[in-house]
C-alpha cells in the first residue's frame, strides 16, 4: 500500500511518512476543533448532532492540515493536494488550478504529425507561467509523440475504453496539474467526463469558417476538399471552445485567407496550416491572459 501511495504522489519514502503524518495530525486537529465548536451549542439530537459535526470537522480539515503542513516541510503538497479535491469536486475551476510556481499547464491532444503542437510548444518553451506539460494521443504511431520525446514533455497514449466509457483520463490530466486543454488535430470527440470536468478549458482549432464546414467527419483534407467543391471565395480557421457537440462551441478566433481559382484541397490546405501556425499559440496565451 504504501509503495502505491509514493509512486501515487510521487514522493520520497521520506516525504511519504511527513504527508502520512500531516493527514493524521491534521484529521485529530480538525476533530477536537470541531467537537469545541459544536459542544458551545446545546444538541441532544444525534440526528442532528452528527451531521453538523461532520460539516464542521469539513470545514476545519483543510485549514487544519495546510497549517500542520508547514511544521512538516509539505505545504507545497498538500496546497496542490487540496486544489486536485476542489478541481475534482467542482469547488475550483480546473483554470485555476495551477501549480505553486504560479505556472498554468497545458495539455496538448493530438492524432497525428503534430505541426502544430510543435508550434505552440516553441511559443511557450520559456514563457514565465504557461508550460505544455503533456501530450495526449490516441495513435501510438503519431508523429506528435517523436515530438513530445524530442521536447522532453510527458506523452500520454489513450485508448478508447477508458476515454469514452471511463474517466476520461480525468485523474491523469490531474496528476500533471493540467489546467487547460488544447485539441490540435485531435479526431476523437471529446466525452462529457473530460468537458464536465475542465468546463470552459477546452478548446479546439477548425480548418475552416465555422458554422460552416464543421460537424462529424469534416477533419483535414475533408474539410478542404468540400470547400473546394462548394466554390466557396475564402476559407479559414476557427478557434472555439469545445461543448458536447461537434464544432458548436462558442468561437474564440477566426482567420480568413482567400481561395483562387486555381486552388485545389492540398493548396488549400497549406494556406490553412500557415494561418493555424501564425495565430494559434498567441491566441492561446491571449486567452489565458484574459482568465
Amino acid at each position: 500500500m504504501f509503495k502505491k501511495l509514493q509512486s501515487k504522489w510521487a514522493v520520497s519514502p521520506l516525504q511519504l511518512v511527513l504527508v502520512l503524518i500531516t493527514f493524521a495530525v491534521g484529521g485529530s486537529l480538525s476533530g477536537v476543533i470541531a467537537r469545541a465548536i459544536m459542544s458551545q451549542f446545546n444538541i441532544s439530537s444525534k440526528l442532528i448532532y452528527l451531521p453538523l459535526y461532520l460539516f464542521v470537522v469539513t470545514l476545519a480539515w483543510p485549514i487544519c492540515v495546510l497549517s500542520v503542513s508547514i511544521f512538516t516541510g509539505q505545504f507545497s503538497f498538500f496546497r496542490k493536494y487540496l486544489v486536485k479535491l476542489g478541481v475534482k469536486f467542482r469547488l475550483i475551476s480546473p483554470i485555476r488550478a495551477i501549480d505553486p510556481s504560479g505556472t498554468v499547464n497545458i495539455a496538448v491532444f493530438a492524432s497525428g504529425a503534430g505541426s502544430n503542437a510543435q508550434k505552440i510548444i516553441d511559443h511557450f518553451r520559456h514563457h514565465p507561467t504557461i508550460k505544455v506539460a503533456l501530450i495526449v494521443c490516441n495513435k501510438p504511431q503519431a508523429g506528435v509523440l517523436t515530438i513530445a520525446g524530442n521536447e522532453n514533455i510527458p506523452a500520454l497514449l489513450i485508448e478508447k475504453e477508458t476515454f469514452f466509457r471511463g474517466n476520461a483520463y480525468v485523474p491523469q490530466l490531474q496528476d500533471f496539474d493540467i489546467s487547460f486543454i488544447v485539441l490540435a488535430g485531435f479526431l476523437w470527440k471529446i466525452p462529457d467526463a473530460l468537458i464536465k470536468a475542465f468546463p470552459n478549458a477546452i478548446i479546439n482549432i477548425h480548418p475552416a469558417l465555422l458554422p460552416k464546414f464543421g460537424g462529424k467527419g469534416m477533419y483535414g483534407m475533408n474539410v478542404h476538399q468540400a470547400v473546394i467543391e462548394a466554390r466557396e471565395k475564402e476559407s479559414g480557421i476557427t478557434i472555439h471552445y469545445v461543448n458536447n457537440h461537434y464544432d458548436e462551441g462558442e468561437v474564440i478566433f477566426q482567420a480568413t485567407c482567400s481561395i483562387d481559382d486555381t486552388d485545389t484541397a492540398e493548396t488549400l490546405a497549406a494556406k490553412i496550416h500557415q494561418l493555424e501556425h501564425q495565430n494559434f499559440p498567441a491566441v492561446i496565451e491571449n486567452l489565458l491572459k484574459q482568465r
